[in-house]
């Protein structure tokens, strides 16, 4: 049988990143593993496997959570613990999945699954209703400025299907989300045990007239969800071949961040201020006249300007500023508490700088979206607003303009951990 599949389609293919959360028992893995196994994207051999496991515990249908939920430890309790990170692809668009824990001390492991998502799935057990749980995840999601979130209100089959569940649901996320910065809501009702609005639309919810979930995730809008406006290129690395073919070849490689590059275009190099003109823009397959986010491309310049990794390409009339002292939301991740007057590695885009938080403005509670003013003493898991100064200026934009250029990570010295994760206000 001839094989029909298209290597140049899958690359080009939009890449959805999105984020599970939920209340522990909500369903996200047993959701993650329907949706893996109604769109054909598990292989045959991990079927059998669940399928084996799931007659071995005595159930009679197969335990899709099973699927998603790697470690022992997570298996003996049924329980997500780490971030699992699951990839699957349908004709439409490829997807990343980071399933990540409900727990309150596993605050830590959603930021990280959900820094880079385009979508948060939050799910709500159609029993329950909304929860301090979902609370937290719907503010984390805020604060991480993630522009779509679907709201999977799960286990119907539990409540008979009605559309007066469905509703109470409905409204009391409605009236906790117009607190906080949420774009683009949506509501889907589903049974993610028995596959009801998971790929295949529910026979038993008429009354629900939106899409099945995997179409709301194939045909969700995120071309708009990156800056076109600011044009921003952090230099990765320096390409110098070597060879005779390439022998004078001098080309900058990175991902754009934001705004659209195009050949011909005026650059300025940070923080050098040197000006130059964009000659060529390179990829794996070939020149490009125009690169734009999340393109991962190399730029050469007409000029031989000093430019190396941690340097940033922008457009003259439109620099970011210069900034040492930055005000930022952090998200404490490491289980030793912030020393004070530690230094630390600053990482932004490919930035490195040596830091200190040089003041604990207040914490956040994250379920009543208080500010704590008087407690400043930080420990895992805890998101706090500080000031940090860097010993060199750093370009940087606010997070709600440029989700990359906007945040930043603290590296321990001494142990090389990532202790902290944070948002530039």
């Amino acid at each position: 049988m001839e094989n029909t599949f298209d290597t140049n389609s899958y690359l080009n293919m939009e890449l959805l990143r999105f984020t599970t959360a939920g209340s522990v028992d909500d369903g996200k893995s047993t959701l993650i593993g329907r949706l893996l196994y109604d769109s054909k994207s598990i292989f045959e051999d991990q079927v059998a496997q669940i399928e084996a496991t799931s007659t071995k515990r005595g159930l009679d249908h197969v335990d899709l959570s099973l699927f998603t939920d790697g470690l022992k430890d997570e298996r003996e309790q049924g329980i997500t613990i780490d971030v699992a990170y699951r990839y699957f692809a349908t004709p439409k668009r490829k997807f990343i999945i980071a399933d990540t824990p409900g727990h309150v001390q596993y605050t830590r492991n959603m930021v990280t699954g959900a820094s880079t998502a385009n979508l948060a799935l939050i799910l709500v057990d159609a029993r329950k209703g909304v929860i301090e749980q979902t609370k937290r995840h719907t503010f984390i999601a805020s604060l991480l400025q993630i522009p779509h979130v679907f709201v999977c209100i799960n286990k119907m089959d539990l409540v008979d299907y009605s559309q007066e569940a469905y509703d109470r649901v409905v409204k009391e996320y409605t009236d906790f989300a117009a607190k906080l910065n949420v774009q683009d809501v949506r509501f889907i009702p589903m049974s993610a045990l028995h596959g009801d609005n998971v790929v295949t639309r529910s026979e038993h919810m008429t009354w629900y007239e939106g899409g099945t979930l995997l179409h709301n995730l194939e045909t969700v809008h995120i071309s708009a969800d990156y800056n076109l406006r600011d044009c921003r290129f952090p230099v990765q690395t320096v390409i110098r071949p070597h060879t005779d073919e390439y022998h004078d070849f001098r080309g900058y490689a990175g991902r754009v961040a934001g705004g659209i590059f195009k050949k011909g275009d005026k650059v300025v190099a940070l923080p050098s201020g040197l000006e130059s003109t964009i000659s060529g823009i390179h990829t794996l397959t070939g020149e490009l006249e125009e690169a734009f986010p999340p393109m991962s491309v190399t730029i050469t310049l007409e000029d031989d300007i000093d430019i190396s990794r941690g340097d940033m390409l922008v457009r003259s009339e439109n620099r970011p500023d210069g900034q040492q002292d930055l005000d930022v939301m952090l998200c404490w991740l490491n289980a030793t508490p912030p020393r004070p007057r530690a230094k630390y590695v600053l990482k932004q885009t490919t930035a490195d700088a040596r830091a200190m938080i040089t003041e604990i403005q207040y914490k956040m509670d994250i379920n009543t979206l208080h500010r704590l003013e008087e407690d400043k003493d930080i420990k895992m898991n805890d998101i706090a607003r500080v000031k940090i100064r860097s010993t060199k200026p750093l370009f940087a934009d606010e997070y709600n303009q440029n989700r990359v250029t906007g945040s930043l990570i603290l590296v321990d010295e001494a142990t090389n951990e990532t202790v902290a994760a944070g948002m530039i206000r």
